[in-house]
């Protein structure tokens, strides 16, 4: 008699997708449990039901991504998901890659959304030392001085000074490796988008390539299905709150006004999609498959 075989774990959680001549993939890094507690400014009953109504989980799930860029020979990662920082549902990047074939030592340009865990903590080991032996980071200009400001470590709670530290880790890991910018062309096809509030330095990373562009927009949406329906709806972890809120409306608008193909580091795996405008909120469409 064969016995059938019964799988414990999801294939890697690896997705490509081309951008003209650039190839784009999404690494999925896991996910973890949240609590609606964390959302501000929407009626404490407003997320339950919209969860429900679209057969989402209760408590809710927040999925976190990176993503790969191939430029010709060139390597770029956008974002390096938790590494070991977050537990164990959380860090699976470095296997994701593996499956790929690409080792740490590849990859040379690493682009920053911002300096969050779940967004630097597959930079360093827990000694601090860098993983990525050859790549430079680029992160928006109004980042380090945030991190590295002593007020702001003197001022965070017990669980946010562990982020603080480990944005401080990262930075001194990569010291000479480090680039900051304002706006504009980081890398060739690649533009900064600025988009403050959630952190001071959050970004968000243009690719554009022959006819085709996509936004690799960070955290504008930390849960898909409260946050594009009701957009006025923020995080407590939002350094500024209401330009955390005014940002996501307006990448929002531009997004459905121009077509604009997006990505994010916790929309739901594999994570491309086009946002149409829905009432007062927006529908996200997620990229039909295709082999």
């Amino acid at each position: 008699m064969t016995t059938a075989f019964r799988p414990t774990h999801q294939t890697p959680g690896v997705h490509h997708r081309n951008v003209g001549e650039v190839v784009v993939t999404a690494l999925n890094d896991g996910m973890f449990e949240a609590s609606f507690d964390w959302l501000t400014n929407i009626d404490a009953a407003d997320p339950p039901a919209l969860h429900q109504a679209s057969f989402r989980a209760i408590p809710p799930r927040i999925t976190v991504n990176a993503f790969l860029a191939q430029l010709g020979e060139r390597l770029v990662l956008v974002d390096s998901g938790c590494g070991g920082v977050m537990g164990p549902s959380l860090g699976r990047l470095a296997d994701n890659l593996a499956a790929m074939g690409v080792a740490p030592a590849a990859i040379d340009t690493v682009l920053l959304t911002h300096l969050h865990p779940d967004h630097v903590g597959g930079l360093v080991d827990a000694a601090g030392k860098a993983l990525l032996p050859n790549a430079e980071l680029i992160v928006h200009e109004a980042e380090p001085p945030f991190w590295q400001d002593d007020a702001v470590l003197a001022q965070a709670s017990e669980e946010d000074r562990g982020f603080v530290l480990l944005a401080r880790s990262v930075l001194d890991a990569y010291r000479g490796r480090v680039r900051t910018i304002a706006s504009g062309e980081a890398l060739p096809g690649i533009t900064a988008v600025p988009a403050p509030g959630h952190t001071p330095g959050h970004t968000g990373w243009l690719i554009a390539s022959a006819a085709d562009s996509l936004l690799i927009w960070g955290d504008i949406v930390h849960m898909p299905g409260v946050q594009f329906a009701r957009p006025g709806a923020g995080m407590g972890f939002d350094i500024d709150g209401a330009q955390a809120i005014a940002t996501r409306q307006r990448i929002m608008d531009m997004a459905a006004t121009d077509r604009l193909l997006v990505a994010g580091m916790h929309l739901d795996f594999p994570t491309f999609g086009h946002l149409a405008r829905a009432g007062d909120g927006y529908a996200f469409i997620p990229e039909v498959w295709t082999p």
